[in-house]
């Protein structure tokens, strides 16, 4: 069985699709949204995805929202594959968006995410081996100095979370946004480098680059 997974460089993306290969799924092709409702701090630093798809050794697609769902969804049943898998956890807008994609295209939704307690769910995700920082903040739930904050152990994400307690502890509802530096599925391990401060309408995100270790 063969699947597709949605794709920012983000935790949440990624550790669906370590669980859907865990299930013996095999997952060769990653998706990258360019999303036309507003500024995706994932999509400004898509050269870092670049670089996680290839230690991943997985093909990088790209899609142009703008082409439409309809456009979309022809577009996965193209590859041939059995699955979409997407890392939501709570929001049912999102899912019920994903399995309506999946339906469309004629493959299965698979959401491993789903449900789980957040708090639970990032230790988790910390345990398994994924190191992440944070690329973007929401301006009204955190402040800039959060940006470039990476969470390595479970220590990280108490003391995100002492000084932070009405922020989730995966950033669900959007108080932020992550890329992966390091997990079970990559070749190599990365930190992060902070090339410049931005501001959008909603964020403080950056420009980065990734250095091996």
């Amino acid at each position: 069985m063969k699947g597709v997974a949605l794709y920012s460089g983000g935790k949440d993306g990624l550790y669906a699709l370590h669980l859907a290969e865990k299930k013996g799924i095999e997952v060769p092709y990653l998706l990258a949204l360019k999303t036309t409702i507003g500024l995706s701090p994932h999509w400004e630093n898509f050269s870092a995805l670049k670089t996680l798809a290839e230690t991943m050794g997985k093909e990088l697609l790209t899609f142009d929202m703008k082409k439409g769902g309809e456009a979309l969804a022809n577009f996965i049943t193209s590859l041939g594959v059995d699955y979409l898998i997407a890392g939501d956890v709570l929001l049912e807008e999102h899912l019920k968006w994903i399995e309506s994609l999946a339906d469309k295209a004629g493959v299965e939704p698979l959401e491993p995410l789903w449900r789980r307690n957040t708090r639970e769910l990032a230790e988790e995700i910390l345990n398994a081996g994924f190191e992440y920082a944070i690329i973007a903040v929401n301006r009204e739930k955190l402040g800039r100095e959060w940006l470039g904050y990476t969470f390595r152990s479970v220590e990280d994400l108490e003391f995100f979370l002492e000084r932070n307690p009405n922020v989730d502890p995966v950033g669900e509802f959007a108080e932020f946004h992550t890329v992966v530096l390091a997990s079970p599925l990559f070749k190599e391990r990365f930190t992060l480098e902070v090339l410049s401060t931005e501001e959008s309408e909603r964020y403080y995100w950056v420009r980065f680059g990734l250095v091996r270790e």
